[in-house]
């Protein structure tokens, strides 16, 4: 028996037909005609059933691969026409007389050019420029004023701060800390419930006698306070409003416990808390406090002083002199007391004309210290 010829065999014949016709249709560019679509499907009949199912399966690849063509070339007309279409109105722009630069603005962009970094100046980039804040002024770095602390002026140092006002706003805002609020020495001491003497038993030193004031005991002052309740007194009686005389003005420690004790034993520690000061919470143990009385022939009482012509002019004038009325009227919950109309504390000029100008009515608002309403 003869073996069958390989070159001959069905499926090499259907194989070498399938890529005739597959190497045919990369030639074709155009549409299969009807003739030639009958003629293959007639040849494709005569063959076995395999080469049948092949050729049918090329034909269909053939029919899709010129879709395929159809579909780029309509993509590329597309794309020819956009390209005639720039150029046209290119060349428009240009024989228009706008040049290279028109055609470059006919040009439709998507999207921004990107420019780049910012172009650094030759000197470089610019430098901020800081300005220095001054720091807040202070009379403890002014050495005239701390030298006049330092001798113990304190009219010298409340001058040198920038007068009365400046020096209680240096004070109540914190920014003098050299200033002791509680040295008994100072004519700017605060004492109350909440702020007692250092030591306790302190005693002030330069007492005197004020010069041509009626005394009703014997109890002096210390200098300053002891000429300026002169000349306040003087002056009282050249305005007409009568004579001013004081009953107590500095009280030793112990000389307070017993005024103290007199008034527990009156009405109890309550009440004596409301009137009189526990000793070493004293202001007269400075030898800064008065408590004055109206005189008309005879001294009246320390409750006489309100209602009297006196009080009324010392309410207006004591400032002048350096005084001020320690305990007001409705106060007590901030000094501590009931309202005394007699008791003149001596602050200086100074502070006094701030103090009268500025509407205070205690020590401790004006020097920005809590109340102290108790002990």
């Amino acid at each position: 028996m003869i073996p069958p010829d390989p070159e001959r065999s069905p499926r090499r014949a259907a194989r070498a037909e399938a890529e005739r016709l597959a190497t045919a249709a990369h030639a074709i560019t155009l549409p299969v005609e009807p003739a030639t679509r009958r003629r293959l499907r007639a040849e494709s009949e005569a063959r076995p059933a395999r080469t049948q199912v092949g050729i049918r399966g090329l034909l269909a690849v053939r029919g899709g691969t010129l879709a395929m063509r159809r579909r780029r070339a309509g993509v590329l007309a597309v794309a020819l026409l956009v390209v005639a279409t720039g150029a046209v109105a290119i060349g428009a722009a240009a024989s228009a007389g706008g040049g290279e630069e028109a055609a470059r603005t006919a040009t439709v962009d998507t999207a921004p050019a990107f420019q780049g970094p910012p172009a650094v100046p030759a000197e470089g980039l610019p430098v901020p420029q800081l300005a220095a804040v001054p720091a807040t002024a202070t009379p403890c770095d002014d050495p005239a004023f701390t030298a006049a602390l330092a001798s113990g002026d304190d009219e010298a140092a409340i001058s040198a701060a920038g007068g009365g006002d400046a020096f209680r706003a240096a004070v109540a805002s914190g920014i003098a800390p050299c200033v002791s609020l509680s040295d008994p020495n100072r004519e700017w001491v605060v004492v109350n419930k909440q702020r007692p003497l250092d030591p306790l038993d302190y005693r002030a030193g330069d007492l005197v006698m004020p010069q041509n004031v009626r005394a009703l005991e014997e109890s002096a002052l210390r200098s300053a306070p002891a000429s300026a309740l002169t000349e306040l007194v003087r002056a009282a009686s050249d305005a007409g409003a009568g004579e001013i005389g004081f009953l107590s003005a500095f009280r030793s420690y112990s000389t307070q416990q017993s005024t103290y004790a007199g008034r527990v034993d009156v009405g109890g520690v309550e009440e004596a808390d409301r009137e009189s000061a526990r000793a070493g919470y004293s202001e007269h143990q400075t030898g800064l406090a008065v408590d004055i009385v109206p005189c008309d022939g005879s001294c009246g009482t320390l409750d006489d002083i309100a209602s009297s012509p006196q009080g009324a002019w010392v309410r207006d004038h004591a400032w002048e002199y350096g005084f001020i009325t320690r305990y007001a009227e409705g106060r007590e919950s901030v000094s501590g007391y009931l309202p005394e109309a007699w008791h003149q504390r001596y602050i200086g000029r100074e502070l006094a004309r701030a103090y009268h100008e500025g509407g205070y009515t205690t020590l401790e608002e004006f020097f920005g210290l809590p109340a102290a309403p108790t002990y």
